[in-house]
Formats: C-alpha cells, structure tokens, sequence
C-alpha cells in the first residue's frame, strides 16, 4: 500500500529523507507492551506527552479533501464555511478527539452506531513535521473515514501549516487543539494555556486559513467570564476559523464528573458568532444529545468519555447506569453489549492496524464493569506483557462463560421516532 502522505509532502520534507513517510501498512503478528494502568484519568491520557517514546511496538492502517481559506472578506468567510458543513450533511452526532483513543478502528466502531463525523487524537505538530515513524503510526485513515477532523496541538504557525500541509487532501477540517488542560499542554505551551496568548491563537488559526484547501476548526475551553468567552470566539472567527467546537468547562475544570460542562456558555458563543459551533460536555446518552441541541442551539454535540464505554450512544444504545435517566422512557434490553462491541472493535484493529497501547486501553474501557464481576480476569489482561488478537477474544469468552453478562438498554420510545424519522437530530 503506498502512503497517502506522498502526495501532500512539503517541499523540505522531499528534500530531506528522513522526514519521507514509509508505508503506512507495518503491521506485525504480536507485539511487546508494558501494561497500561486502567484506572488512570481519562485527561491524563487525552494529552499524554507524544515526544516519550511508546514501549509499544505498534501496528499502523489507512486516505481523502475539503475546501478552505484565504482572504474573504467576513460575510465571504462564513459562507463559505457554512457551504461546507452543508456538503458534508451537516452532522450532528460526532466522535471527539481523545488522545490514544479516538484512532481509525474505534472511529468506525462509532461510525456504524450513529457516529456522522469524527476527530482523529491530537496530533503533535511538530513531531507529526519531523518523524515520519509518528506520522505513520499516529494518523491512519481509509475512504469511509470521512468527515473527518485532523487535529493538532501547536505553538508555532509555520510548524503547525507544515504539518497540516500533510493532512489536508485526507480531511474536511484541520483542527487546532486550544482545550487540552493538562499538565503537559502548561508545559508544551499548548492547547488551552495559549489562552493565555491570544494573539498567537490568532496567528496560528490565520496561518492555516491563507494557506490551506481545506477549513480550519478550533476546538476550545470558555473563559469563567462569558464576555471574554465570547470574545475570545469571535477573535477566532475573524482569523478565520471555519468551525468552532466548544467544551463547557474552563482549563481548571479537568474532572469531569465534578464539573457539569455550562451549557449556557456554549449557547452565548453559539448566538454571538456566525460560523457552525459544536457542543462538548455532559452528553451521556442520546438524550442528552437532544437536549444540548435543543438548550444551545449549535449545529452538533460531540462525545468522548461516554463512547469509550460505550461505542453506540449515538444509535440510541444506553448503559444500566443510565436507564432511569429518563422517567418517561421505556428501557428494554437492545440485543447488544459492550462484550459484543469489544469483538466488533477487535476485528476493525485486524482491518486497521494500530498500537497495542491503544487496544488495550479501549478494552479495560468497554469491559470496566464486566471486569468489576470477575477481578481474576481484569488481573491476567494487566499481567500479560504480549497481546495478541486470540488472547483478548478469549478474555472476552471467559468473561461470557463465568456469567458475566451486562446489557445495553434502548428507549423503545425514542426508537420509534428514530425510526419513524423524527428525530430531534
């Protein structure tokens, strides 16, 4: 298979051979892996360092357009934007990025429950530029993948415009991560600490809208001040953001579940600027996903730690954590589990090469509450240093024949106006 990069490459990266991608199709039979720790934060790993070297060895997979910037005019700006989204239907229910964990296989996992659009892990730009081993490990794609968000995380225009320069014919938006609220991103300058330099956010979202074919995407934290909040949105559509997705919490509400995400901010950023706005936060079933859509009044809701644990949300599927959520619905088991989505998942790593690391984190996720029933197994999948695909599928029948046994739920309710096409989507 021959890399879909060799098309796109800069001319620095044609002349120095070491910056080449070699084919994106590497894959090995079994690889070595230190294990990771299930119970670690989810954040902690959404912007993990990308420049410590992976004590994985890896299996890689993978190709795409869009349409872009230049100068305009603001009215020329946002129609331009809006024909795009248009183009690509519009979608409402989106995979967002997680570092380690929204890669290609569990991207169309969550494409075949209900997923209209998703967003790669963050990318480090600058490692993404240099190291063609990171690029092809790192970013994987196939013609189904589509639409897609390639996001990165920067701190320098002419290094992030190289890197995005890479990706563009492979994507509908490039997107720049200004949320990240870990200690990594104070430390690499980056993600939601530039907010602290506004005028460098500015920079780097005008570098790759004079210069890209395909729109620019911001994904962002509010302000605890809503007026600086929206300013701060309408800063980024005047540079040239094409698209703005906004997680209702600020950079010190890391904790998720003790943090409600302010969906009013993101409803005030959604009235002040022109351009598509997505909602980030609080969607823990299909719902929720209503209700943001309803409440804010943006174009799309994304999704992260809820698609973790379980990957078909979005088509309507909810775990028994939540089945009382909604005391007019009516919840009936819906013929599937996150054990059968472990399998699915499984068999779209064997299509989609990727590293183990990442397998191994999206099992402990989608079987955390099977594992809760039957330790001794969770213990054996930490113990083992050598994953392969036969010893996970056995984990899972293992599970299945110690009588472990959790259902996903289904509002019959919803299901009908889903299926009768009325959705509120």
């Amino acid at each position: 298979m021959q890399s879909f990069f060799s098309s796109s490459l800069s001319r620095s990266s044609l002349q120095n051979p070491s910056l080449r991608p070699p084919l994106l199709l590497m894959a090995t039979k079994t690889l070595t892996t230190i294990p990771a720790n299930p119970e670690e934060d989810l954040d902690d790993r959404l912007c993990s360092d990308p420049t410590q070297p992976d004590q994985e060895e890896r299996v890689s997979g993978g190709g795409g357009g869009g349409g872009g910037g230049g100068d305009l005019g603001r009215e020329g700006h946002v129609e331009r934007a809006w024909a795009h989204w248009r183009k690509l239907g519009s979608p409402k229910m989106i995979v967002a990025p997680m570092v380690d964990n929204s890669e290609l296989p569990f991207r169309m996992l969550c494409r075949k429950y209900g997923a209209a659009a998703a967003y790669t892990p963050m990318l480090h730009s600058r490692i993404f530029s240099e190291n063609a081993k990171y690029r092809s490990q790192e970013f994987t794609t196939c013609k189904e993948d589509r639409p897609l968000f390639v996001q990165f995380c920067a701190n320098d225009p002419d290094v992030l415009l190289e890197a995005a320069k890479m990706v563009e014919n492979h994507c509908d938006y490039v997107d720049i991560n200004l949320g990240c609220p870990q200690r990594i991103a104070r430390r690499g300058n980056y993600g939601a600490f530039l907010m602290d330099n506004l005028l460098l956010i500015k920079s780097l979202v005008e570098k790759l809208a004079v210069n890209l074919n395909v729109p620019v995407s911001c994904k962002i934290r509010i302000f605890p001040n809503i007026q600086d909040t929206i300013t701060y949105a309408r800063m980024l559509e005047e540079a040239g953001c094409s698209l703005l997705a906004v997680h209702g919490r600020t950079r010190d509400e890391k904790d998720g579940k003790k943090f409600r995400a302010d969906w009013n901010a993101i409803k005030a950023v959604k009235d002040a600027v022109k351009i598509p706005v997505l909602a980030n936060g609080n969607i823990r079933h299909i719902s929720d996903v209503y209700s943001c859509l309803e409440e804010t009044g943006v174009e799309g809701v994304l999704s992260a730690e809820t698609l973790l644990e379980n990957p078909a949300v979005f088509a309507g599927f909810r775990t028994p954590e939540w089945v009382g959520d909604n005391e007019h619905s009516i919840n009936k088991e819906g013929g599937l589990n996150q054990a059968d989505l472990v399998v699915e998942y499984l068999k779209l790593c064997e299509k989609y090469p990727v590293p183990w690391r990442m397998i191994r984190s999206h099992v402990h996720k989608m079987l955390g509450d099977w594992f809760k029933l039957h330790p001794t197994v969770r213990e054996d999948l930490n113990r083992q240093s050598k994953l392969t695909f036969e010893f996970l599928h056995d984990i899972v029948k293992r599970l299945r024949d110690l009588g472990a046994r959790i259902p996903l739920y289904v509002d019959y309710t919803q299901a009908a106006a889903l299926a009768n096409g009325n959705d509120q989507s």
